[in-house]
């Protein structure tokens, strides 16, 4: 069911078994098995993921199909085997030892506050990759996810031996060219000015041909979402094929992190079902340490749904044919 205002108060006293937050590709998987394994759960997804500006996936099995389709279909399924979905903020998660308690900013006007109960949660919350800011951000989205990747596994194939411009947001972040160089040996590093680069840098550049450009951009060029050429601010021009933007990302977990979740640096550690340091909550994908890949988000929702229902299930009392142990069946 998709939640409205008007199921609010009566979806505040259920106690479902998961609450999503998070409604991209591994929180989708998730979703989908804990409502086929018979269990209440709750999506709550914010819009717009790193999955919706991916426009083919194209190392996805079976099909190629754009994030969008992906995530509408998987949506459609969640649904269909009985899941409630918010279109909602998590702002906060309170444990109260015995469950989780999520508050949700709904709607952006005439907001409400609305506070939902789950024994376990999977954070599929995931991250946004940062984007040039440019004055007409338009601009940007009209390549962002087409031949202006955010991506080198999942896109590197389609850079193959193409000229292509390397947006980069920090010093390390130029070392992706000496991954991208794997697929294509033209490459231009772009910088924007934003950082200075160290002369060991611009030597180990120079030593493999890539031009270092430290001009901020102006504007993508280009035509039907196909980019062809970045301009720069003073007027000057130059012609690519393609693009790798390496500027870093945002993760979407401000909830917990009241909740002292051990980490690697920013990545929470799970064990091998995704689950955290705390018992009861579970991580997926681009939240925890490991590949940023549609496919393993999918098996991570599977292995934490998993992991939750076989809990569940043991805790719960067998179902009986009772009608035979009051009168045995004939055979």
């Amino acid at each position: 069911m998709i939640l409205k205002s008007e199921h609010l108060a009566e979806k505040q006293n259920t106690l479902y078994d998961a609450i999503i937050v998070g409604g991209g590709a591994g929180g989708l998987s998730a979703a989908v098995y804990l409502a086929r394994y018979n269990l209440k759960v709750l999506v709550i997804e914010k819009g717009r993921g790193r999955s919706f500006w991916m426009q083919q996936l194209w190392n996805f099995i079976p099909n190629v199909v754009s994030g969008k389709d992906l995530l509408e279909g998987g949506r459609r399924m969640a649904l269909d085997y009985g899941a409630d979905w918010l279109n909602g903020f998590v702002e906060e998660v309170t444990d109260t030892g015995e469950e989780f308690q999520v508050r949700v900013k709904y709607r952006r006007k005439n907001s409400e506050y609305p506070v939902f109960r789950a024994r376990y949660l999977i954070a599929a919350s995931g991250i946004m990759d940062r984007l040039p800011q440019l004055a007409d951000m338009h601009n940007v989205y009209e390549y962002a996810g087409y031949n202006l990747h955010v991506c080198l596994i999942c896109d590197g194939y389609e850079m193959t031996d193409k000229r292509t411009a390397l947006i980069v947001g920090s010093e390390g972040a130029i070392n992706t060219a000496f991954v991208l160089n794997w697929f294509t040996p033209y490459i231009y590093v772009l910088t924007g000015g934003a950082f200075p680069v160290s002369e060991a840098m611009r030597e180990k550049l120079a030593a493999h041909g890539y031009p270092l450009i430290e001009k901020p951009i102006a504007r993508f060029l280009g035509e039907n979402h196909e980019m062809n050429g970045i301009e720069f601010v003073d007027g000057s021009q130059i012609a690519v094929e393609t693009g790798l933007i390496s500027m870093g990302s945002v993760r979407h977990s401000a909830y917990l992190e009241s909740l002292g979740l051990k980490k690697d640096g920013e990545d929470l550690l799970t064990d091998e079902m995704c689950r955290t340091s705390h018992p009861r909550i579970f991580a997926l994908g681009d939240l925890k340490k490991g590949l940023n890949q549609v496919s393993v988000a999918v098996a991570d929702g599977t292995l934490a749904a998993t992991a939750i229902w076989r809990e569940v299930r043991r805790a719960a009392p067998t179902r009986k044919w009772e009608e035979n142990l009051q009168t045995p069946a004939a055979v």
